[in-house]
């Protein structure tokens, strides 16, 4: 009945295993031959059918959609046998002392161990009856021990229980987030902000187009207004813009006061400086409307105008400067939102005052105005009107400094305080802007002959402006918006001599604004043209159709132009002016000799077209050679790999997308036209299938950086 179990064999008598027999080899019946394997007795990972296969081997197929990056496979031969999860213990080898009692095990590791192996709390996880088990599986209350009062009474205590120990206050809970929150919410903000102001600034540009048209006139009034701008870069904006931030931070973080003495200094020293430069070039307007563009010097009636204009926009200079330096100190005591949303207040006073124009005299399409018909009164009124604008821009930053505890003191104690340091760094920058301003020159001469030559509408500086402006823009609200709150960041970790700390934010700066920079260039090369013909129909359909190509040349641009921006904020975090000095020399000098050439070779029609093109190839030269320093500066790790094939994967994701796009986008322009009905429908259509192939396409290849933007999107969706 009880037959014994075969592993017993062999210790009895009569068992196949006695000594009075030969031993059988396993496997074997009595006779010695082999038995045939049982079909029910195997072990559980002889038969695996996987343990021959590299487990690193991928699907060619699917190679292209993995992204290796977020899911590294184990190298090939660290495959590691399972172990089993549970042991039985060894045998004690004396029986329990019933005098003792039992001792307290040792408490369980925090971490995973073999006796829980998924991480299960040790000192909450009681494996009782099912029912327990699913409906307490989340309980964390300590049970009571039954057998608790047996201890007391063989203690001989007698003591009755004591009131329960309270229960202890729970951790209050740190915030959401966290840096990358923080970065995020910055620059969301400022993204905000920024994307009104260059809205409104489309606008004012529409306005302006329409008022004075895209010819003689418009070059001139757009040289005029852009002279003031040159002029403050080239003497301290570019200082103000990247080197006085560090410098700013450094005095929060160093000085008694929190860094306001300095802020004072430095605010009184701009404004001195501003002032000597405006009472300069306004006596110097005519050599600086020579040097801006020969092509309209030469001409009396054009030279009239733009030096009028020119001086009701040079005393500019000094509001943009002030302007400037209150949204660095708001932003270095971290309010980064006022210095984004004021310019919004001057882009409406030059619509409201172009409207004016517009009302009295007309549109350029309707009046047919020009250099020697605009009336003295016309001049007058949008020379105010520009001046007035940048008033407002600069007087609005003074209620939110004073919200975040500035007091404006004129200081006049520049000696030995710092500024001699900061005046030494930005000598550097402003060779810096020098450099890159050449090669704007050089651009304004030849992109106005070459639209005087042409003798057609939309080939001239006008246009060129106008399609940088479009182009421009997602670098504005996406790139600067994101390294603006990152720079302070970034200058507090190069402070610290953290270069780790100043390669990840590079890094999340590079990729984070590739997200939207990669689809935005490929959208601009497949759907400029009907987003310009649509924009700027009011100057007239050769002049809107010239511009769309002008905007196609610079599409891809964008994309080194981009990380260009952001690479050099590595150098500024380290005060280093000088490195980004000679990068923008090797940037001018590829521009303006490809822009030269362009002008020769090129018909004047397409001269500017070529222009554009060019100054996208600049910035591809810069970015070679900047990010090779760089990688040099950080000790020879600037996340290359990681940032590339982040960059590699967007393109490869945009290309089809724009394939497809662009096809239906001049599709509909050739059944529709290129009329304001037939642009709207073909930018709608064809933006909708562009941007839809694009994110379907990045899904699939499992993009980190579009997964967490959707994500993102979807969560303040709620969704």
């Amino acid at each position: 009945m009880n037959a014994p179990y075969d592993g017993d064999r062999g210790q009895g008598a009569g068992g196949a295993g006695s000594p009075s027999g030969p031993p059988v080899p396993p496997g074997a019946d009595q006779d010695g031959r082999q038995a045939p394997p049982d079909p029910y007795l195997q072990h559980a990972f002889e038969d695996d059918p996987y343990r021959a296969q590299d487990l690193a081997a991928q699907d060619p197929v699917g190679e292209a959609l993995y992204d290796r990056a977020s899911h590294p496979p184990p190298p090939p031969g660290t495959y590691q046998e399972p172990q089993a999860l549970y042991q039985q213990p060894p045998a004690a080898p004396h029986a329990p002392d019933p005098r003792i009692w039992a001792q307290t095990p040792p408490p369980e590791p925090s971490g995973p161990s073999r006796h829980l192996p998924y991480g299960d709390r040790p000192a909450t996880t009681q494996f009782v009856g099912v029912d327990d088990l699913v409906t307490k599986a989340s309980d964390d209350r300590q049970e009571p021990d039954a057998f608790a009062h047996l201890f007391r009474d063989q203690e001989g205590s007698g003591k009755p229980p004591g009131p329960p120990d309270p229960e202890p206050v729970p951790a209050p809970v740190p915030p959401k987030g966290g840096r990358v929150s923080g970065v995020l919410k910055s620059s969301a903000l400022m993204a905000a902000g920024t994307l009104v102001s260059r809205l409104t600034g489309f606008i004012r540009s529409l306005v302006i187009t329409a008022a004075l048209g895209a010819a003689l006139l418009g070059d001139s009034f757009t040289i005029a207004y852009t002279l003031p701008t040159m002029i403050y870069i080239l003497t301290v904006g570019g200082g103000l813009n990247s080197v006085f931030v560090p410098q700013l931070v450094r005095a929060m973080k160093d000085d008694e006061d929190g860094g306001e003495a300095f802020a004072n200094r430095l605010l009184t020293l701009v404004m001195v400086a501003l002032g000597l430069i405006v009472a300069a070039a306004v006596l110097v307007a005519p050599v600086l409307i020579q040097l801006m563009s020969s092509t309209i010097a030469d001409d009396v009636a054009a030279n009239s105008v733009a030096v009028t204009f020119a001086r009701y926009c040079l005393p500019t200079i000094f509001f943009m400067g002030v302007h400037v330096v209150m949204g660095q100190i708001l932003n270095a005591r971290g309010k980064f939102g006022a210095m984004m949303w004021t310019p919004v207040l001057n882009n409406i006073v030059m619509i409201i005052t172009f409207g004016l124009f517009i009302w009295v005299y007309g549109t350029s399409a309707e009046s047919r105005m020009g250099v020697d018909t605009i009336p003295p009164e016309g001049v007058r009124l949008l020379g105010i009107g520009t001046l007035l604008g940048l008033v407002v821009q600069a007087l609005a930053m003074i209620p939110y400094l004073r919200e975040a505890g500035f007091h404006f003191r004129p200081r006049f104690d520049w000696r030995g305080h710092g500024l001699g340091k900061t005046v030494k760094l930005a000598k550097w920058t402003v060779l810096f802007v020098l450099a890159n301003q050449a090669g704007v020159l050089v651009v304004t001469q030849l992109a106005t002959a070459a639209g005087k030559l042409s003798d057609k509408d939309g080939t001239g500086f006008l246009a060129y402006s106008n399609a940088q402006l479009i182009w421009g823009m997602p670098q504005a609200i996406i790139t600067v918006s994101v390294m603006a709150a990152l720079l302070p960041r970034i200058s507090r970790a190069a402070h610290d001599n953290d270069p780790g700390a100043v390669r990840d934010d590079i890094s999340q700066g590079l990729r984070n604004s590739a997200v939207a920079i990669v689809p935005v260039a490929f959208t601009f090369l497949a759907l400029g043209l009907p987003m310009c013909t649509l924009l700027y129909a009011s100057s007239g359909a050769e002049a809107a159709r010239s511009m769309g190509f002008i905007l196609m040349a610079f599409a891809l641009g964008l994309i080194p132009y981009s990380v260009q921006y952001v690479v050099l904020r590595g150098f500024y975090a380290y005060e280093d002016t000088r490195t980004p000095f000679y990068n923008t020399v090797i940037v001018a000098a590829v521009n303006a000799a490809a822009s030269a050439l362009c002008y020769v070779v090129l018909p004047a029609r397409w001269a500017v077209v070529g222009m554009a093109f060019s100054y996208g190839l600049a910035y591809a030269v810069g970015v070679g050679v900047a990010w090779r320093r760089l990688r040099v500066r950080l000790g020879g790790d600037l996340d290359g790999a990681h940032i590339v094939r982040t960059y590699a994967r967007l393109c490869m994701a945009a290309v089809p997308a724009a394939v497809i796009g662009g096809g239906i986008g001049f599709a509909i322009l050739e059944l529709l036209g290129s009329g304001a009905l037939g642009s709207l429908a073909a930018l709608i259509c064809g933006g909708f299938a562009l941007l839809g192939i694009f994110f379907v396409a990045a899904k699939k290849m499992r993009i980190e950086e579009v997964n967490g933007l959707v994500g993102m999107v979807r969560g303040r969706l709620g969704r």
